[in-house]
């Protein structure tokens, strides 16, 4: 087997990585500055220049859009990289290193799902008005699928209505940890909810595309991720009370939900995890350095046995990690998100409980450090955390998984019914 990367990957890899250290790395300060300044002005949920600063620069190199795969790049009329999933993957990780970089590069979720989601399967009208400007970073997005009455790791339990009445559906019910919704910017949100309770149980749901601005959106409150807003971005409760868009809006027809998630959730989750490889990676580098400079018994903490035995075990288990998402990418690339099931939903198990350990072990090597903001560990780690739910519980895949291996010795094997599922 080969496992080097292709010629485009490096070229972009070596890219990527100099805009990293030239530019991304040297503005983390200014990026805690100004959100600071902003909250203490009141404007806390405001876009950040750090930002919008860097995106003409990464646009300038080439560096936007990346994760746009092949189909889709077709799909939507842009000519950008044409990365499959597998080449995209390593550039992914090297974003995830920063939790913000990947913004920069309009490569950040939930973004991504959504003009993936909208390449394939929206209408012609659908994409002018939508896919264009997310596409060129003009607007941001939101994907409306979590609720907090019922447990949304079997979306099949969601409960939000979707209902015809004449040329338009209206929209009634109550959604959470909607992720972007907090950005002033969000402009649009393809919303998850039921056109038929009475239909089979994965042809009751439909998504559909609803503007930001639509009478009777209202945005409850901000969620916190172990202490932490996200702003500007934010994970958001909010309702929809008789929310009225046109019929058209609707995407692929009635009752296609499930089918549009199984297209959508597949790359999202591959994204994920190569960000959560990023960011286990970069905190390796922090634990060796740290334990390498400070001295503890007599000795420096690298030399103590127990230091080593868990910068050993972080390198085996990001490389296992990162080996098994690449593969994950290549089925997905030769076969669809089918063929690569199992193996998506063995990455969405591995790589975020992986990522948790090696921060955690980070974070012990720095000591009182790793617990505050002096370090960027702790808040790696509750992004980190928050991920063994997004996309979906631990739980639900290591079902469908175990699923999946039952059904190789069984008498009269069964198809298994993968999860669409969104956690919480």
């Amino acid at each position: 087997m080969d496992f080097d990367y292709s010629p485009k990957t490096k070229e972009l890899q070596a890219k990527l990585n100099q805009f990293m250290a030239d530019y991304v790395y040297p503005a983390e300060s200014a990026y805690a500055d100004e959100l600071a300044a902003n909250t203490a002005a009141g404007k806390r949920w405001t876009p950040l220049k750090t930002i919008e600063n860097l995106k003409p620069k990464a646009q300038a190199q080439g560096l936007w859009n990346l994760f746009l795969p092949v189909d889709s790049a077709a799909a939507s009329g842009y000519s950008g990289a044409g990365l499959t999933n597998q080449e995209y993957a390593p550039l992914a990780e090297i974003m995830g290193a920063v939790p913000w970089a990947s913004e920069v590069f309009n490569c950040s979720a939930p973004d991504t799902g959504n003009m993936e989601t909208i390449a394939r399967y929206g209408s012609d009208e659908i994409k002018a008005r939508w896919l264009k400007p997310l596409l060129n970073g003009e607007i941001r997005s939101a994907f409306a699928m979590t609720e907090p009455a019922v447990a949304s790791s079997d979306a099949t339990n969601i409960q939000t209505r979707i209902e015809r009445d004449g040329d338009e559906y209206v929209i009634n019910g109550t959604k959470w940890w909607i992720s972007g919704a907090g950005d002033p910017r969000c402009a649009v949100y393809i919303t998850m909810g039921k056109t038929d309770p009475e239909a089979p149980r994965h042809s009751q749901q439909s998504m559909i595309v609803v503007p930001a601005n639509a009478p009777g959106i209202k945005v409850i409150r901000p969620l916190n991720v172990l202490g932490y807003d996200d702003a500007p971005h934010g994970h958001m409760e909010m309702s929809f009370t008789n929310v009225r868009v046109p019929v058209g809006n609707i995407l692929l027809g009635e009752g296609r939900g499930f089918e549009i998630a199984q297209g959508r959730l597949g790359p999202g989750r591959i994204h994920h995890c190569m960000r959560l490889i990023g960011v286990a990676e970069r905190a390796l580098e922090l634990m060796c350095k740290r334990s390498s400079s400070r001295e503890a018994f007599g000795k420096l903490i690298s030399a103590q046995t127990v230091t080593q035995e868990r910068i050993a075990e972080a390198r085996c288990k990001i490389d296992m990690a990162r080996l098994l998402t690449l593969k994950s990418a290549w089925k997905m690339d030769v076969g669809g998100n089918k063929f690569a099931k199992n193996e998506i939903a063995m990455i969405k198990v591995v790589a975020p409980s992986m990522a948790c350990q090696v921060i955690d072990w980070a974070m012990q090597a720095h000591g009182g450090g790793g617990m505050c903001d002096d370090f960027p560990l702790a808040f790696a780690y509750a992004n980190s955390r928050t991920l063994r739910f997004a996309d979906g519980p631990d739980e639900v895949h290591r079902n469908a998984i175990a699923k999946l291996e039952l059904g190789k010795y069984a008498a009269h094997p069964k198809e298994v019914e993968m999860p669409i599922t969104r956690g919480c």
